[in-house]
């Protein structure tokens, strides 16, 4: 069967998508680094994907390694919708309750023998001190009107608040406008999985800066039962991602940089605020 196949325009880094026909997606890793999430997206997408609000990317095929093609990739089931970023959800407040049940209900998931943060999941849902060293790098590095010392101020609050003390949870990763889709309006899909671990719940709280604005902040924090320290530290892990992507794509990918930044410098000013 010849279907068509037409690469995916996205702000994503590590993979390459192509649709396939009307029905699927082939996602292909784009170095060895990355083909490890993959297989981690394989091995638990499926299990995940019923218990979870949002419609998320489900297996259809697995490839193999093969003088073609180096690395394991995978076929999987079309989502429609659009890139958040690309295309803004109708209604803030209704997206922060959606992203906030999404989360909710994610971290609900009895983690099992879930992979548990670590260099796999580039120390996301670890300890917020273990990425202290590259965030300092990211301050120095970052070009333009960003207010360094207000930032670095709110890093080293973010690295002086409690770690989690209670069980890990089930964490995306990276959920920013890229990684959700929209259709008609609302939020409808949470895709790139490659950061997937069991960790810290705040890191997934960071979205509440990736994703939405003040208000859409308040309304998530007031959606999910959390206490002062988890959202300190959200807060941390929201200038920690931004920074650093900021940082790091602001030639490379503009749209990444662009919307990275804005996370970072509304974590500052939350922090500045005493938000």
């Amino acid at each position: 069967m010849d279907l068509p196949l037409e690469r995916v325009v996205s702000a994503g880094v590590n993979n390459t998508s192509y649709r396939l026909g009307d029905d699927h997606v082939v996602r292909l890793p784009q170095t060895e680094w990355a083909t490890a999430h993959i297989r981690k997206e394989q091995r638990w997408l499926p299990e995940l994907a019923a218990l979870l609000p949002l419609e998320i990317p489900t297996p259809y095929g697995f490839g193999v390694p093969s003088d073609d093609f180096p690395w394991h990739w995978s076929v999987y089931r079309w989502l429609d919708g659009d890139e958040a970023v690309r295309t803004p959800v109708s209604a803030e407040h209704a997206a922060a309750l959606a992203l906030a049940e999404f989360i909710g209900e994610l971290q609900a998931i009895p983690t099992g023998r879930g992979p548990r943060s670590g260099p796999h999941s580039g120390m996301r849902g670890a300890p917020l001190p273990v990425r202290d060293a590259v965030v300092r790098s990211a301050l120095t590095n970052i070009r333009g009107s960003f207010d360094v010392a207000a930032a670095t101020a709110a890093w080293e609050a973010a690295i002086r608040v409690p770690a989690w003390r209670h069980a890990p949870v089930w964490v995306h990763g990276d959920i920013h406008p890229g990684n959700l889709l929209v259709h008609d309006g609302a939020l409808s899909g949470a895709f790139d999985w490659e950061m997937l671990s069991v960790g810290d719940p705040a890191l997934d709280l960071s979205a509440a800066w990736m994703v939405l604005s003040s208000a859409g902040r308040d309304t998530l924090r007031g959606a999910l039962p959390m206490d002062d320290h988890t959202w300190a530290r959200a807060r941390g892990w929201a200038l920690c991602i931004g920074v650093i992507a900021a940082a790091y794509y602001h030639d490379t990918n503009p749209v990444l940089a662009g919307f990275s930044r804005r996370a970072a410098e509304d974590a500052v000013a939350d922090f500045v605020r005493g938000g």
